[in-house]
């Protein structure tokens, strides 16, 4: 199984015109930062979990040819908006994309993609399956996914377990269950916002905090605001076996 990180940051605390930023304006490929994603690939299958707005770009800089299925955390718009450029895998494969969601998340996918819906739908729209998505266990062609329940604030949000792996993002708190259904995960992608507090969002020290708790092997922090600061002056400080995540981050598992 391989993991492709197709993006580790945020819009959040990032001015919305022309920043300036010592991260933005950084030239190391450390700094990238596209809103947070990761793509799972196992024996053929391609699972992409989130498309925010920056979906197509990070499909084409990783040459993606196929996506079987698209997994969604939670619908705040930074995670979904980029569903829309599935209608290009509709075109090639000639089928519906097959997108797992919450109830509550369908119903948001839904309003904001309405023109997808309709009875009499507009040529070349996306083509969406929304496949119901709860705390059980499921499989997608050979990958056996287990959903983790986390709190994103007042949010539910799901985090996603994978063998040896587990992806969390947006999150603040995670309840013993999850815990639970954490433990013995070896690699663990996890939200780590910045340094300082957040209302819903963890901390780079809180983040380190459940990766000791679970004794995990190597940590990659993601959804990463430009308040972070440069991977270069922030991963020195990290304990052993944990890195802020970037772009483009690939590993076999």
């Amino acid at each position: 199984m391989r993991i492709t990180i197709l993006g580790s940051g945020t819009s959040q605390g990032v001015p919305v015109i022309a920043c300036e930023c010592d991260v933005c304006r950084s030239v190391d490929p450390l700094d990238k930062r596209l809103r947070s994603s990761i793509m799972i690939e196992s024996k053929g299958t391609t699972i992409v979990v989130d498309a925010g707005p920056d979906f197509r770009q990070q499909l084409l800089r990783e040459k993606v040819k196929k996506v079987d299925a698209i997994l969604i955390s939670h619908c705040h718009k930074d995670h979904i908006a980029g569903l829309d450029d599935v209608r290009s895998f509709n075109y090639l494969y000639k089928k519906a994309m097959r997108v797992y969601a919450s109830k509550r998340d369908q119903n948001r996918i839904k309003e904001e993609f309405s023109y997808a819906f309709t009875d009499e739908k507009y040529p070349g729209v996306p083509d969406f399956d929304l496949i119901n998505l709860d705390e059980q266990a499921f499989q997608i062609d050979n990958v056996v996914i287990q959903p983790i329940k986390v709190k994103h604030m007042h949010l539910t949000v799901f985090g996603f377990r994978v063998d040896d792996f587990a992806y969390i993002t947006d999150v603040n708190f995670i309840p013993e269950e999850s815990m639970r259904l954490l433990k013995g995960v070896k690699i663990l992608i996890i939200d780590a916002l910045r340094q300082y507090k957040h209302p819903s969002h963890f901390t780079l020290e809180e983040a380190e905090s459940v990766s000791k708790q679970l004794k995990v092997e190597q940590t990659y922090f993601t959804h990463i605001s430009h308040l972070m600061g440069k991977s270069k002056d922030v991963n020195p400080t990290l304990p052993d076996g944990m890195l802020l995540a970037y772009d483009g981050l690939q590993f076999e598992m």
